[in-house]
């Protein structure tokens, strides 16, 4: 049984069960490449670049290329979330929570699906054949944290934006492909105080930290408190072109009630699910290092 139930006894004079801030399941998997798989390892193949020949001369030899071909591995991982509801507790209170166990459930699962991609945008990857060549994010995809800052830490500002642009239009990514930026309330905050935005920069930022726009110089905005840090403790805000990020779903949220005999008849609430994440290009995923303080 949960130890913190007894806040919602009738005692409390509460008919509803409210739920305490918290991001309320998945932000990230709409932004990224999503395939449903079957088993423990799912792999996925790709195809390079190739160059065209000129033609040495009239009647030629048809030229055989190469394409290169490349694999990624995606390993799924097993996640699972239950708590119980004891019959008495129900006696004390007004309602059944179990339905809202079961929202709790989903969007704990939701904020680990995040997790996952989060951690896969600069983890090694998978490769080879088999996948099992190691390959390492390439540290040329990160915007240092002094970009924009005349030699000092600073946070996320227009300069470093335009620079995680440049590193993708500079590695080909198709511009009309979805591109994304996932970033924390404190870098939106550290982008809208920039002094030198112009008025019409300073306009769009402010709906972007507002919630009334979400695209930016051809980004897409994500906001989350998910984001991590790296060695010195500087926020990792992603960029990424949508089909640089793979979700692997081998299956998706289920939850269970059911009554548990060995726990006196409790109600279990029960969700899982199976899930794995890996970058699949390393010239289409980055991160912007910020100075984790507020302007």
């Amino acid at each position: 049984m949960s130890t913190q139930i007894d806040t919602a006894f009738a005692e409390q004079f509460s008919a509803n069960v409210q739920h305490l801030a918290q991001q309320k399941g998945s932000k990230l998997r709409k932004t990224v490449r999503v395939e449903n798989v079957t088993g423990r390892n799912a792999y996925f193949d790709q195809l390079g670049a190739v160059a065209a020949r000129q033609r040495p001369s009239r009647h030629a030899d048809t030229p055989r290329m190469d394409t290169p071909h490349a694999r990624r591995r995606a390993t799924l991982i097993d996640y699972d979330w239950a708590d119980l509801i004891d019959n008495e507790d129900k006696v004390k209170m007004l309602i059944d929570p179990s339905s809202e166990y079961v929202k709790a459930g989903g969007m704990a699962l939701g904020r680990a699906m995040d997790d996952a991609i989060i951690t896969a945008a600069d983890a090694v990857a998978y490769t080879g054949q088999t996948g099992s060549t190691s390959t390492a994010f390439d540290t040329n995809m990160i915007v240092d944290v002094q970009v924009g800052g005349s030699s000092s830490d600073v946070g996320l500002n227009i300069a470093k934006l335009r620079n995680a642009k440049y590193l993708l239009d500079s590695n080909d990514v198709d511009p009309d492909q979805d591109r994304f930026i996932v970033v924390n309330a404190m870098q939106m905050q550290n982008l809208l105080n920039e002094t030198p935005l112009q008025s019409r920069d300073y306009n769009t930022v402010q709906g972007l930290v507002e919630g009334t726009v979400d695209r930016y110089m051809g980004f897409t905005f994500i906001q989350t408190e998910r984001i991590g840090v790296d060695a010195n403790s500087d926020h990792k805000v992603l960029f990424f072109a949508r089909d640089g990020l793979l979700l692997a779903i081998g299956s998706e949220n289920k939850g269970r009630i059911e009554e548990r005999a060995d726990k006196n008849y409790a109600t279990q609430v029960f969700c899982s699910m199976s899930i794995g994440a890996t970058r699949m290009e390393e010239k289409k995923v980055g991160y912007i290092e910020c100075d984790p303080t507020l302007v």
